[in-house]
């Protein structure tokens, strides 16, 4: 890591021990606890739900120190996960070190580290989401020799009483500022939290929602992270969700990511861009242009997109955000800075030097010479997604079109330059594939399509059965008809699922 990186951290830990989280070894760990003088340490693991589970330490001494940072401690695997029985349930749970860092919520000096689960053999947890990400970067290197780096950009509901005062203007709240986006002082706060807490944040803004129903205000935000290894990425979302949720819990309002909140308005996606790296060069383009090891990782997660939604659309609201005319997309295709479809291809940051110069004719003495910026954003997912098992589908859809031979003839079949909603356009919308309208649809999809994440031996079979039964336990199969034009039994339905992941 450049010194300067090590200076400008928010990290506590990377700024005392003066190395990057990557090194962190467990005479850091315990140098930092002593010098510092926490009182308590915080396992921190992700489990079946999604959402993040603490085990709570008072420190003793400092052999009791190292023995929890060396051997870990037992949980109930049963009470964590559904395919786990409960006579032989007991797990581990391990630290890992890169991903300490200091709770800002805790009154308590307290240091919180993410965990990895193992079984009682001292192998790791093969059903684990965790472990599944772990496995698909290991196995993507191995067949192609590229690094993957992955950002999520998460968006989420800040829900609150009507202040009647500087309204917002109804589905107008795209990058508000204050007084008009009433809570910008808290994604700002949850900023600089995450950053503290490891996480790599591009920037925040408010959203497109923006709305009042029954005296409440609902004001959406996003927060977007930077390019980072897919499983650091996968890391500093589920963190990013549990400080903006405690800050809600801070200031008493309701936080929610959930895919949708009201029929008529903007839903929360989880957007992910992924970029390739070979020797820590952007494998995304060849000159100006998206290169063909883009585009065939492309035709790959296209070609298992709707199987995705097993793991990106986990709910039955889900399915009324995926619906035409709210930037979320329902068919199988992909296009070039175009928001109505599956996979956009974004602004690279190409020509940035003759714009800033444009900007700026006093000039600027840095060096302007950068790698290219570009990624592939898969427009999908949802708050409802399981984050870990996410991003292992995506790892394997990338590796799949890799792979496949007519990759790159795919590709051109399924690109489109044009709004496929407008009635122009209708004969190239109804040559597309539909992504699935329920859980229920989005289990045979899953199950149609298993082998393509079972090849590897990265998804197991019985993660699959587990997720395909959950998914058809909703039994949401006609639910879109069965609700149209019924607002209170929609409202219902939200308010169940309004805290998801």
């Amino acid at each position: 890591m450049n010194p300067k990186h090590i200076e400008l951290s928010k990290n506590e830990l990377v700024k005392y021990l003066q190395k990057p989280a990557s090194e962190f070894t467990c005479e850091d760990i315990v140098r930092f606890v002593e010098d510092n003088e926490i009182e308590m340490v915080n396992f921190r693991y992700v489990a079946e739900d999604g959402k993040l589970k603490t085990l709570n330490f008072i420190i003793n001494n400092k052999e009791h120190l190292e023995t929890i940072l060396t051997q870990g401690e037992r949980v109930d695997g049963s009470s964590l996960f559904s395919f786990i029985e409960a006579g032989s349930s007991d797990l581990y749970v391990i630290p890992k070190y890169r991903t300490a860092f200091v709770d800002p919520f805790s009154e308590i000096p307290t240091l919180n580290i993410l965990c990895s689960f193992y079984n009682s053999e001292g192998m790791p947890l093969e059903s684990s989401p965790e472990y599944l990400l772990r496995k698909a970067v290991t196995v993507f290197r191995e067949e192609t020799g590229y690094d993957f780096k992955a950002l999520g950009e998460l968006e989420y509901y800040v829900i609150s009483e009507d202040e009647k005062f500087y309204a917002g203007i109804d589905q107008k709240g795209y990058h508000s500022s204050t007084p008009y986006a009433k809570w910008e002082f808290l994604r700002a706060e949850a900023l600089q939290l995450i950053a503290q807490a490891g996480g790599m944040v591009k920037y925040g803004h408010s959203e497109v929602g923006c709305f009042v129903k029954d005296g409440i205000y609902y004001e959406q935000q996003e927060i977007e992270f930077l390019p980072t290894p897919i499983e650091q990425a996968a890391e500093q979302l589920v963190i990013a969700k549990w400080i903006v949720r405690m800050l809600g819990y801070k200031y008493g309002v309701t936080i929610s990511f959930a895919p949708k909140i009201t029929v008529g308005k903007a839903g929360s996606g989880l957007h992910v861009h992924m970029m390739l790296e070979k020797d820590g060069k952007n494998q995304m383009v060849e000159g100006v242009q998206l290169s063909s090891t883009a585009r065939k990782m492309i035709a790959g997660i296209l070609d298992i997109a709707d199987a995705l939604t097993a793991f990106g659309n986990t709910i039955p609201t889900s399915y009324l955000r995926l619906v035409p005319h709210q930037e979320a997309p329902t068919n199988v295709c992909w296009g070039d800075r175009n928001r109505s479809v599956l996979i956009r291809v974004p602004l690279g940051g190409s020509g940035s030097e003759k714009m800033l110069r444009d900007a700026n004719p006093k000039g600027c003495s840095l060096n302007l010479v950068r790698d290219s910026k570009q990624t592939v954003e898969f427009r999908v997912p949802d708050g409802s997604a399981d984050v870990y098992l996410l991003l292992t589908g995506l790892v394997v859809g990338s590796l799949h079109g890799l792979k496949m031979e007519n990759a790159l003839e795919k590709a051109q079949m399924l690109y489109v330059d044009c709004n496929i909603f407008k009635d122009e356009n209708k004969h190239i919308l109804d040559k597309l594939e539909q992504l699935p309208i329920s859980c229920w649809e989005s289990a045979d999809r899953l199950k149609a399509k298993r082998e393509v994440f079972e090849k590897y031996g990265i998804f197991t079979k019985g993660l699959i059965d587990s997720k395909i039964r959950i998914l058809k336990s909703y039994n949401d199969e006609k639910l879109s008809e069965v609700l149209y034009g019924k607002e209170e039994q929609i409202a219902a339905l939200v308010d169940k699922y309004l805290h998801v992941m």
